[in-house]
């Protein structure tokens, strides 16, 4: 029997959907969202060619309302995941993103930790049978015209410096995971340069001034439109010099409610002094800067 009540309802999820679907079209451009998670990291980045990539998931669940938000609702397919490195504010909420997307591939460093948050997230790739990549400088991928290039860490310097416990030989030659280390995680951070045609942002995770004067020595170091500032604003987040090599125009913090003492006045006024625009996640909530290969704009 014909139901006016149940047409309506019917009418409206149909418009709501058509509505969704409409607004979610691909347009062309690059799309990053440094996703606003609170005290930690976490940044969506949807290609032209629509591949998805989240770089970090940030410390709990809040990655997933990002990413609600910012892929195609009609999207549950990450065609890679990268851990800049094994730390709760950069890890845990890569847990649920594994759980409830499927991910075609997990970038993640050779070096782990005897964390509960670890534990789970490895149990958690191989139950869902995701292939892992492990990624040194000098390596390079790409979605069509957006390409990723990797600036750190060495792998002659994990060798010798990385003071890794465990088969250390093999780096290189298979895919390792949970190698323990006596060094701050934070120097075996993923340095990522993604390039689209003039554009480009440096993503850092926690790797801050310890191990630049090493990117310089190793790299020609490129630069760039957009950095994700490292560690949250911190002190010793980045060396004047490292930020005069990559002359960015704008410098996005992620950073939340903090003991730190994030972002700190020397990381602020470092920026002023150069005259570098600003954003934050814990003052403007998600950023997302959109590019077409030259103009490009942050919202």
């Amino acid at each position: 029997m014909f139901s006016k009540k149940h047409f309506i309802g019917g009418t409206l999820i149909g418009a709501v959907l058509l509505f969704a679907y409409i607004f979610s079209i691909p347009d062309g451009k690059l799309h990053i969202t440094f996703c606003n998670v609170g005290q930690g990291d976490a940044a969506y980045i949807r290609t032209p060619s629509n591949q998805d990539m989240l770089i970090d998931g940030g410390p709990d669940d809040k990655v997933l309302t990002c990413l609600g938000k910012h892929m195609p609702f009609y999207d549950r397919t990450i065609d890679i995941v990268l851990l800049t490195h094994p730390q709760k504010d950069h890890m845990q909420g890569l847990i649920s993103v594994i759980q409830r997307y499927n991910v075609k591939y997990f970038v993640i460093g050779v070096e782990g930790n005897e964390t509960s948050g670890y534990k789970l997230l490895v149990d958690e790739i191989k139950k869902k049978n995701v292939t892992i990549k492990n990624l040194y400088r000098g390596d390079k991928f790409s979605f069509g015209k957006v390409e990723f290039d990797l600036l750190w860490p060495d792998k002659q310097w994990l060798v010798e410096n990385g003071a890794l416990k465990g088969d250390i030989a093999d780096i290189g030659s298979k895919q390792i995971l949970g190698l323990q280390t006596s060094r701050d995680l934070n120097d075996f951070s993923y340095y990522v340069d993604l390039k689209y045609g003039s554009f480009s942002t440096l993503f850092t995770g926690d790797g801050d001034s310890k191990i630049q004067p090493d990117i310089i020595a190793m790299n020609e170091v490129p630069q760039v439109t957009v950095l994700k500032f490292p560690h949250h604003g911190s002190k010793t987040g980045i060396l004047p010099e490292f930020l005069d090599k990559i002359k960015p125009k704008l410098a996005v913090i992620s950073v939340g409610k903090n003991s730190y003492g994030h972002p700190t006045k020397e990381a602020l006024q470092l920026l002023e002094s150069r005259s570098i625009e600003l954003k934050r996640t814990d003052l403007s909530g998600d950023v997302e800067v959109v590019s077409d290969g030259q103009k490009w704009i942050v919202n």
